[in-house]
């Protein structure tokens, strides 16, 4: 085979005879080493040995810094910039720093526009090969992360991680009302405020009533009152116009990161919030809140006038309009 081969590696600049053949299956695509698993092959026994890791998730790099372990060394190195804060990769046109090449890669088309990856079903591009691989799984309904307590399959790593804080978290604090636990002391508390009705924090002014406690940060521009650091933050921002939250799909930006979150699952498709009892899944959680209540029977915003009672505000303030004396739509 090798004298076929030979044309191939003159004109490759990589292409040095004593390279043996490992270079030369780049060009002839020979792939002689299979997995017994899945069957997927590959060029070189190496690679192999590092796919075998997928099957018997061996992890032999460990991070001396954390413990986090590892299927490949070169994972472990990137993993040790986020400890080091070295970012390698910096941008010509805005000069923001990456610590992967694959961030780096995708960060660019945020100004290049380019969305190389496109859905052979839908057609629907994307610049992320995240976005992209996320969007597959609408359609295919594969759901490959898994919760090694209660086996329960996610379509997404991220969602996975948050439904694992149930089961890490010890929830040691019941409510005595409704047996609804928490993990913190202050948390309880809260809620039971939501079965006694109780608002214990009576404004000095004008002595409106709050169920929240003290509010140490005041904003310097309307003086609204908030009881974190990181709230108030996130509201100056309504003041100042910034939004650090850019979309790499579409570029639209955000002021707060919960925000881009939820707007990425329309590029994605993805509907992390599923109702226990039909199985219907929505992108937000407020959307599957209101949902519930198709199930519970629960009309929890009631007409001051009439005392009728309804599971949505927006059908509410539509009824409220009936007692209003003036008519807002009128006949063109």
């Amino acid at each position: 085979m090798l004298k076929f081969v030979l044309p191939y590696v003159r004109n490759c600049p990589n292409g040095e005879v004593g390279n043996s053949r490992k270079h030369l299956r780049t060009h002839t695509g020979e792939k002689p080493y299979e997995c017994s698993v899945c069957q997927n092959k590959f060029s070189e026994a190496g690679k192999l040995r590092i796919h075998l890791r997928t099957h018997t998730g061996e992890k032999p790099y460990e991070c001396s810094v954390c413990q986090n372990k590892f299927s490949e060394a070169g994972k472990l190195r990137i993993h040790l910039r986020t400890h080091t804060g070295d970012k390698p990769y910096e941008c010509s046109v805005c000069q923001k720093k990456c610590s992967e090449a694959g961030s780096f890669r995708g960060h660019l088309r945020t100004h290049t526009g380019e969305k190389p990856r496109e859905c052979f079903l839908c057609h629907k591009k994307f610049s992320q090969k995240g976005n992209f691989l996320a969007h597959l799984r609408t359609h295919t309904g594969e759901r490959p992360f898994e919760c090694s307590v209660c086996h329960k399959k996610f379509r997404l790593g991220s969602s996975l991680a948050r439904h694992m804080r149930t089961h890490a978290e010890k929830k040691l604090h019941k409510c005595i009302v409704c047996d609804v636990a928490f993990a913190n002391f202050s948390n309880l508390q809260r809620h039971l405020l939501t079965h006694t009705g109780e608002k214990s924090h009576e404004c000095a002014e004008c002595h409106k009533k709050f169920s929240t406690g003290e509010k140490p940060y005041e904003c310097s521009e309307c003086q609204k009152k908030f009881g974190d650091a990181s709230t108030l933050r996130t509201h100056l921002r309504t003041h100042t116009g910034e939004k650090p939250y850019e979309c790499s799909e579409c570029q639209k930006k955000f002021s707060v990161a919960s925000t881009l979150q939820t707007h990425l699952r329309t590029h994605t498709g993805e509907k992390p919030y599923e109702c226990s009892e039909c199985h219907k899944t929505f992108s937000r959680a407020g959307s599957l809140r209101t949902h519930l209540r198709t199930h519970t029977g629960e009309k929890p915003y009631e007409c001051s006038v009439c005392h009728k009672k309804f599971c949505h505000a927006g059908n509410l303030r539509y009824h409220v309009r009936t007692h209003t004396t003036g008519k807002q739509y009128k006949c063109a």
